[in-house]
């Protein structure tokens, strides 16, 4: 096999962004089929791979109700209709690169994972971090054994607070009885990283958190249901669509996508869709339920601990880490792509730069990473460490899991 072949299904930011990859590297990746509801967002992709027209459709049912045409199928539906395709591809023999979460549904996790390797196919699971310049450094620092055995760590998901409120208040992950708890939807690629860099299994969970700020308790007098109605307080809301999308937003394609429904939106479009549509809502008048802060702590084998804390309220999307080992510690700032190492003998710090190739800023070079390890793996030729197929996935989500049953629960402690 010298170039993958690959169908997507659900042609949204995610499913558009892995894609990418096959534009910039037709020798390892070629699309070759779509299923995508949207007649816009599926003409564009078909425009984009030039999809022959006996491959196009609109829903996954069709295309998978075909013989297998290609060697993998993309699935990357909204977080409730991933199980149905998924165990429809698995069936007909599809290699799949799937979106996380693997589903919101903890026997849905299992059931894929044992039907993938009943069936004996791959489905790799996209924690794209683990492949970030920034985590596969820090990986290989903990490996050299240069901290020792790993003691504690610190680790911090900066959501970012216009990023909470387009994805979190406004849009599709809003409300968990539609998507997923914040926990899962958000910050399962963090609980997949610290079980990757630790190595060993979670045998403990507690959790506390809520919906603090984003609530109609907090709504401005007189604030319209949408901005653009002539909400009062334009000038003092920092989420205020015109600051959201027209000043820090401006001009990104992910954006334009998720508020316009394709991605050569122009500004005029983008504000039609912001005056009626879900991404215009003031942001303390919506239907959303999920958390806005969250810690979590876990306890793994050998008796490693792990504080994990999400929160909105941040001026931009990042996070941080402190791995603490019995030789040394790592600092790692990823927005700075900076790692600092200190050992306990000189206690000299090192610092350490992570640096992303040029044009692979998608999640901190991971879009991109992921994209190589997956074309390799399913061609037989990846030997890496990176790989999160559906079982180890699975066992991840379940730390999710129990940390939301610990939050509703007031903190109590979970056994996994």
């Amino acid at each position: 096999m010298d170039t993958v072949t690959a169908i997507l299904i659900g042609a949204g930011g995610r499913g558009v962004s892995y894609s990418f990859f096959a534009l910039d590297n037709p020798g390892l990746l070629k699309m070759v089929g779509i299923a995508e509801p949207s007649k816009i967002r599926r003409d564009e992709f078909v425009e984009s791979h030039k999809i022959p027209e006996d491959n196009i459709y609109t829903t996954w049912e069709d295309i998978l109700s075909r013989d297998k045409f290609a060697d993998t199928a993309f699935i990357c539906t909204q977080d409730r209709m991933h199980y149905q395709p998924v165990i429809a591809a698995i069936e007909k023999g599809y290699d799949i690169l799937l979106e996380k979460p693997i589903s919101p549904f903890p026997e849905e996790c299992i059931e894929i994972a044992r039907a993938a390797k009943a069936k004996g196919v791959k489905v790799v699971v996209c924690h794209v971090l683990r492949y970030t310049p920034f985590f596969s450094t820090i990986k290989e620092v903990i490996d050299s054994g240069a901290i020792g055995e790993i003691v504690s760590i610190v680790h911090n998901e900066n959501v970012g607070n216009l990023h909470q409120s387009h994805s979190f208040v406004r849009g599709n992950w809003r409300n968990s009885n539609e998507s997923a708890p914040m926990i899962l939807a958000k910050s399962c690629h963090d609980v997949d990283i610290v079980q990757w860099l630790i190595g060993t299994g979670c045998e403990r969970v507690s959790s506390f958190g809520s919906l603090a700020h984003f609530t109609d308790a907090n709504k401005p007098e007189g604030a319209p249901a949408y901005c653009l109605d002539g909400c009062p307080h334009e000038k003092t809301c920092p989420y205020h669509v015109d600051k959201a999308y027209f000043n820090h937003y401006k001009e990104q394609r992910w954006m334009y996508l998720a508020v316009a429904g394709f991605s050569n939106a122009t500004g005029d479009d983008l504000r039609e869709a912001l005056r009626k549509g879900p991404y215009g809502r003031c942001v303390f008048q919506c239907d959303n339920n999920v958390v806005d802060h969250q810690i979590v702590n876990m306890q793994f084998e050998n008796n490693v601990t792990v504080a994990f804390t999400m929160c909105a309220f941040t001026p931009q999307t990042s996070r941080d880490i402190k791995i603490m080992g019995t030789k040394g510690q790592i600092k790692g700032y990823m927005e700075d792509e900076e790692i600092i190492l200190t050992d306990f003998l000189s206690y000299k710090e090192t610092l350490i730069k992570a640096s992303l190739q040029d044009g692979r800023d998608g999640h901190g070079g991971g879009d991109a990473g992921i994209m190589e390890a997956f074309c390799a793996y399913i061609k037989g030729t990846y030997k890496g460490n990176k790989i999160s197929e559906a079982d180890i996935s699975a066992k991840n989500h379940m730390i999710a899991f129990a940390a939301e049953e610990s939050r509703l629960k007031g903190g109590e402690v979970v056994i996994l």
